[in-house]
Formats: C-alpha cells, structure tokens, sequence
C-alpha cells in the first residue's frame, strides 16, 4: 500500500505561486512514478504532471508547460508539484497519485495509476 498525501494548496491571488508536495512517510513512493492530476467543479479530472522514479524524466501537459514544473526529493520521500503564474481557471483540487508503471508514456494516462491522495484545493481568487 502507498498513502500519499498532498498539502501546500490554499487560497492564492492571480499571478501568484504555490508548491505543492506530495509524501509518502514509508518511503515507497521513490520507487513509483508519480503524476499530478486536477479536478475542478464539474469537470473531469485531468493530467497536470508526473515524473518518473529516476526524478530525471518528466511531462507536463502542453497548456501547463510554460508555469507548472514537477521535481522529486527522495530524501524527503516527496514530489513536488511548482505552480506559477496561477490564473483563475487554476482552481482546483489537486492530487498526487503513484503509478503501476514507471514508463514516461505512462504518465498522462490516468488509467495507469492505482494509488491516490486525498487531494489539495488550489483556489485561485481575487
């Protein structure tokens, strides 16, 4: 079993950043791929990021290149989600989640991944 848990959301104005972790105190996340998907209100879930066990190879989906990056620190048992420039349609909850697979073409694929956190809410506001 791998528990994740996602913190480091919070209300945030537009323009502004956040960094969102995602640890697993026993230490078996380091040995996962690990994405990061979003699910705001009364949308489907989606693809933001991942990054491969080896914390080296990374995607992040096209729209989100230019202001969302991805990084591990296995000595923390963590992965990071960076979010910068947030805009308003960055609201959101985000979660962090360990995939079966540690291919980069498996990254995007949400069908791949069979360990989930509870989440963390971005609000992105005025």
């Amino acid at each position: 079993q791998v528990r994740l848990v996602e913190s480091g959301g919070g209300l945030v104005q537009p323009g502004g950043s956040l960094k969102l972790a995602c640890i697993n105190s026993e230490g078996t996340i380091n040995s996962f791929a690990v994405g990061w998907f979003r699910q705001a209100p009364g949308k489907e879930r989606e693809f933001v990021g991942g990054i491969l066990s080896n914390g080296i190879n990374t995607h992040v989906a096209d729209s989100l290149l230019d202001r969302f990056t991805v990084s591990r620190d296995k000595s923390e048992n963590a992965v990071y989600l960076q979010l910068n420039s947030l805009k308003l349609e960055d609201t959101a909850t985000y979660y962090c989640a360990a995939a079966s697979r540690d291919w980069l073409v498996a990254l995007k694929q949400e069908r791949m991944y069979t360990h989930w956190g509870q989440g963390t809410q971005v609000t992105v506001s005025s």
